[in-house]
C-alpha cells in the first residue's frame, strides 16, 4: 500500500515496543511511510510541525503524560491525528483524551497493533473517501486520480532537479 509520504511519530518510553511497532507498520505500509520514534513527550514535541500527520502516543510516560503531550501537539498542529495508546482501560481517561483531540484510544494488548494499523489505513485513504463521498465519483476513479496527481507532482519535482 502506498502512503504518499505520511509522517508518523511513535512516542512511548518502552523502547522495545517502539521498535517493534515501527517495524510492524513499515512492513504493513511500506517504506514510503516516514516513521520517527521518541521515548518521551518533550523530544516528540520538539519535532512536531505542520507536516506531522499522525502521532501514536503512549499515555503513561516519564515526564509529561500523554494527555499533556496531546494538548501540546494540537496547539502546534491541530490537523495532526493522535492515536492514544495505553495499558489503562479507564473509560474516563479515554474520554478525556477524546476531548483533547485524540481520534482513538487503543488499549495495549493482543489486537492493539491491528487496530492501530486499521486507524492509520483509515487516515491514509481519507483523500479517496473524500472524493467518493463529496464528488460522487467511483472509488476506482478516485484511486486513479490520486495516483495520477501524485505521479504528476513527482515528475514536476524530478524536472526541477534535472534543470539544475
Amino acid at each position: 500500500m502506498k502512503t504518499q509520504g505520511l509522517n508518523l511519530f511513535i512516542v512511548d518510553d518502552n523502547k522495545l515496543m517502539v521498535t517493534t511497532l515501527k517495524q510492524y507498520l513499515q512492513n504493513r505500509f511500506g517504506l514510503d511511510i516516514r516513521i520517527s520514534t521518541f521515548n518521551d513527550g518533550d523530544s516528540c514535541l520538539a519535532k512536531v510541525d505542520k507536516d506531522t500527520n499522525v502521532v501514536i502516543l503512549d499515555y503513561f510516560m516519564e515526564g509529561k503524560n500523554g494527555l499533556e503531550v496531546l494538548k501540546s501537539i494540537k496547539v502546534i498542529n491541530p490537523k495532526t491525528e493522535v492515536i492514544m495508546l495505553s495499558n489503562n482501560e479507564n473509560m474516563a481517561l479515554a474520554i478525556e483524551t477524546f476531548r483533547a483531540g485524540a481520534i482513538d484510544y487503543v488499549v495495549k494488548g493482543s489486537n492493539s497493533w491491528s487496530k492501530i494499523s486499521k486507524l492509520v489505513n483509515h487516515i491514509v485513504t481519507a483523500p479517496i473517501r473524500l472524493m467518493v463521498d463529496e464528488f460522487r465519483i467511483s472509488k476506482y476513479m478516485a484511486i486513479f486520480l490520486t495516483t495520477f496527481i501524485t505521479m504528476g507532482i513527482v515528475v514536476v519535482i524530478a524536472l526541477q532537479f534535472v534543470k539544475r
